[in-house]
């Protein structure tokens, strides 16, 4: 399982602007917030399509991409 979560340390608005928002409002699946839990195939698909949206890799180093994937602990099952 893979957490999916903003990253509000990156600053850029140009990847929610051009796409990301939508993208991101559609994994949530209507329940909002700044992160979800998917399964590892789910997580992977979505982020190759994050990708793809100009701004992705807008970020300064330590925080390239608006939203940041880490492996979802027992805590964020309950997401």
């Amino acid at each position: 399982m893979v957490k999916l979560a903003i990253d509000f340390e990156h600053a850029s608005r140009r990847w929610w602007e051009n796409g990301g928002q939508s993208l991101w409002d559609g994994i949530l699946d209507g329940f909002g917030g700044s992160s979800v839990v998917l399964d590892d195939h789910v997580a992977e698909s979505w982020l190759a399509e994050a990708g793809r949206i100009p701004g992705w890799d807008d970020g300064p180093e330590y925080a390239p991409h608006p939203i940041r994937a880490s492996r979802a602990d027992e805590e964020d099952m309950d997401l």
